[in-house]
C-alpha cells in the first residue's frame, strides 16, 4: 500500500480498526482513567452512580479521540516523515482526511453534548475548551515553538479537573489543586518523551525541548528542575486538607521516583535516562491520584 494519503478500497473493518487507531485508545484509555479518579476524588458519600461513571467514561474517550483525530489531520505530513508515526491510517490512506475529520466531528459534538446533559453546562463548557486548546492551539503551535508545551499541559491537565467538575458541578480549590499537579507533571513527562524521540521530531521540525534546544545540559537542568516542582505541587491538596499524611507520603515518594533519573539525566546527558524518567512518570499519576482518591474513603 502506497503511503500516499488516499486509498480507492479498503473494506469496513479496515476502515474501523483505522478509527481506533485514529483516536490512540490506548492513550485514551490513561486520560479516561485520570478524569475518573478526578470523578472519584470529589464525588460526594452517597452520591456515586455507575450510569454517570459509565457516561464519564464515554464522553471522556470520544473527545480524546476527536483530539487525537483533529491533531492527526492537522500533522499528516509530520506524522509521514517519522518512523513512530509512519503507519497511521492517514499517512498509510486508509482512511482520508475528510473521513477521519467527519469522525471527529461527530466524536467531538456527541462528547460536549453528553457532558453538558449529564454533567450539566461548565462539563460541556471545560471539555469543549479541553479540545479546542489540543487542537488550534496546541497542534499548530508545535511547528512553531517549543512554548507548544507549556500550551498543552493545559488540555493535557483538563482530565482529573474535568471529572471533579463532572462530581460537583462546580470548580473550586480542590479541582484547581488537581489541575495543578497535572499540570506541573506534564513539563518532565513531555520532555523526556521529547529527549527520547528527538531525532524523529527533527524530521518533522519540531523541537520541543526547553527552549527549543536539541538534548543538552541546558534543556536536562530545567528537566531537573522542574521535576524538583512536581513534589511540592502533589503535596498541595494535603496543604489545604483535601487529602491526609498518607496521600501526601505517597507523593513525595512518587515524586523522588522521578526525581532520581531527573538527576541521572543531567549528569549523564543519556538517552536512557531520559527513557528511565518517562517510564517513571507514567508510575507517578496513577499512583498519586489512587492515592488521593484512596486517602478520601
Amino acid at each position: 500500500m502506497q503511503r500516499t494519503g488516499t486509498i480507492t478500497s479498503v473494506n469496513f473493518g479496515t476502515k474501523l480498526r483505522g478509527i481506533a487507531i485514529l483516536f490512540k485508545l490506548r492513550l485514551a484509555s490513561l486520560v479516561v482513567f485520570s478524569a475518573v479518579l478526578g470523578y472519584l476524588f470529589a464525588i460526594p458519600a452517597g452520591t456515586f452512580s455507575w450510569m454517570g461513571l459509565l457516561g464519564l467514561c464515554i464522553a471522556g474517550t470520544l473527545l480524546t479521540g476527536a483530539s487525537n483525530a483533529f491533531n492527526q489531520v492537522l500533522e499528516v505530513r509530520e506524522d509521514g516523515l517519522m518512523k513512530r508515526t509512519a503507519d497511521r491510517p492517514l499517512v498509510r490512506g486508509v482512511l482520508s482526511s475528510s473521513e477521519a475529520i467527519v469522525v471527529a466531528f461527530v466524536a467531538a459534538g456527541a462528547a460536549t453534548l453528553m457532558l453538558w446533559l449529564q454533567f450539566g453546562p461548565l462539563t460541556g463548557i471545560l471539555g469543549f475548551i479541553s479540545l479546542f486548546m489540543y487542537v488550534a492551539l496546541y497542534t499548530p503551535m508545535k511547528k512553531l515553538s517549543s512554548w507548544a508545551v507549556f500550551v498543552g499541559a493545559f488540555p493535557g491537565a483538563f482530565p482529573p479537573m474535568l471529572g471533579y467538575v463532572a462530581a460537583t458541578g462546580q470548580f473550586d480549590l480542590g479541582a484547581g489543586l488537581l489541575f495543578a499537579m497535572q499540570f506541573m507533571w506534564q513539563f518532565p513527562h513531555f520532555w523526556a518523551i521529547a529527549w527520547v524521540l528527538d531525532e524523529d521530531y527533527a524530521k518533522a521540525g519540531f523541537r520541543l525541548l526547553p527552549g527549543g534546544r536539541s538534548p543538552d545540559r541546558a534543556a536536562s537542568a530545567t528537566i531537573l528542575l522542574y521535576t524538583l516542582f512536581v513534589i511540592p505541587v502533589g503535596m498541595l491538596p494535603w496543604v489545604f486538607d483535601f487529602v491526609g499524611p498518607t496521600a501526601m507520603a505517597v507523593a513525595v515518594l512518587g515524586g523522588l521516583i522521578m526525581v532520581v533519573p531527573a538527576v541521572r539525566l543531567f549528569l549523564s546527558q543519556d538517552k536512557k535516562d531520559a527513557r528511565k524518567l518517562m517510564f517513571a512518570s507514567f508510575i507517578y499519576l496513577p499512583l498519586v491520584q489512587i492515592a488521593y482518591v484512596l486517602d478520601t474513603l
